[in-house]
């Protein structure tokens, strides 16, 4: 029952992308069902292929590594306060613990680590190799099909700067499909962060976050083309990824200014997030009493979402729970969405409805990122920054349904 739930979601999540279409009568069934065949063949393929678990073991095996590396770095510069040695005895255990200092440094070093696997030349390939996968398989151009691919592996800004020259001429579809994949996948260097944050909680989680990311590219591009079908024709000759910096030295240096930049957003939306949901559930608490408990701004995210976490097949007695999960994470951004699944209380949530959330919140659709991602795009292609701020809370919409098909998906095979 509650894979069949799942695959009903699957396709009743497709149709309502259909129902938001602003052209119902040109989508092309050329990129749309295969579109929803690759997102199953590759979901089978990276979970169930014979090998996949010890892959998952190497991947969190290497988050341990970038742990320890980074708390060796943060120890130096800040002491105590980075995970040196204590000068007292906790009384608390874990009260140490400092996410500013111990858990967002490792922001810098995956950034780092990410510019210098592009210097040589590394995520290019993998990049390469995914978006002619994506071209072939779903009839796309070669500049969507390598936007597409590297938002698996770079953030949304990250990701158009690669096809900078391209923005200006590429179609209305062509450019939803690059904003909604932004959307719909995160970033290699936050990743990392969120597995570090939940891997005590959820075993092989970078796996699953990685695989989630994948599925959800060509997830995202079909539902972008059931919104906004493509009505031009799409230049199907390949795009080649600039190698981003001139030295190894260079690469560090790079990625290290890169990551600072995108250390201090993820510091000032928290404190700025977290303030105001606070803020908001004190006005809240002036109303009267609900079912007992009083009423916040997550029991409400809660009910409003509950129908979509039980189209992915969450049992209707955790979907409340799931829905505020998942309300947070579009409202507010996945980062807090992440830190409340880590914090929820034993037996909330089923370990099949962890695993389905953790796939269905693993995009950066929400109102913050919108603004960086008008921004960033608003900058490349000024031309067109009225059409991308026209297009933006479509490009939500859009990458929120296709990483909650993602998270049928898991649904469907747990």
């Amino acid at each position: 029952m509650p894979r069949l739930q799942s695959l009903t979601g699957f396709f009743a999540l497709a149709f309502l992308a259909w129902l938001f279409s602003e052209n119902r009568r040109n989508i092309h069934f050329r990129t749309v069902l295969p579109g929803l065949a690759l997102q199953v063949i590759l979901a089978l393929f990276l979970l169930k292929f014979p090998g996949s678990r010890e892959i998952f073991l190497g991947l969190n095996q290497a988050v341990q590594a970038l742990e320890e590396s980074t708390r060796a770095g943060t120890a130096f510069v800040f002491g105590y306060l980075g995970g040196g040695d204590l000068p007292f005895d906790p009384e608390i255990p874990g009260a140490s613990y400092i996410l500013a200092f111990r858990g967002l440094p490792l922001v810098l070093v995956m950034s780092a680590l990410s510019a210098l696997f592009f210097y040589w030349r590394i995520i290019p390939v993998v990049v390469n190799g995914f978006s002619w996968i994506l071209q072939r398989a779903m009839a796309i151009g070669g500049v969507e099909g390598l936007g597409s691919a590297a938002n698996v592996f770079v953030g949304m800004v990250e990701s158009p700067l690669l096809i900078r020259p391209y923005l200006s001429q590429i179609s209305r579809s062509a450019l939803f499909t690059l904003m909604t994949c932004g959307m719909a996948t995160i970033a290699g260097t936050v990743m990392v962060l969120y597995a570090s944050l939940l891997r005590h909680a959820i075993p092989d989680i970078l796996g699953h976050l990685l695989i989630a990311s994948i599925v959800s590219a060509p997830a995202a591009i079909t539902v972008s083309k059931l919104m906004i079908p493509e009505t031009s024709f799409s230049d199907q000759s390949p795009v080649k990824v600039p190698r981003g910096a001139d030295s190894v030295m260079d690469a560090v240096t790079r990625g290290t200014l890169a990551g600072i930049e995108l250390l201090l957003n993820i510091v000032a939306l928290l404190v700025v997030f977290v303030a105001l949901v606070h803020l908001l559930n004190m006005l809240l608490a002036y109303l009267p009493y609900y079912a007992g408990e009083p009423i916040t701004f997550q029991r409400l995210l809660g009910y409003i979402m509950a129908p979509v976490t039980w189209l992915m097949g969450i049992p209707w007695a955790e979907a409340p729970a799931a829905g505020a999960l998942m309300g947070t994470k579009t409202i507010l951004n996945e980062f807090l969405a992440y830190l409340d699944l880590a914090a929820l209380p034993q037996g909330t949530l089923s370990e099949r409805s962890r695993l389905i959330m953790v796939y269905a919140m693993c995009g950066f659709a929400n109102l913050g990122s919108l603004g960086i991602m008008i921004g960033g795009m608003g900058a490349m292609v000024k031309e067109r920054r009225p059409e991308i701020v026209a297009l933006g809370l479509k490009s939500i919409v859009a990458g929120t349904l296709a990483t909650c098909m993602t998270g049928c998906l898991m649904g469907l095979l747990y």
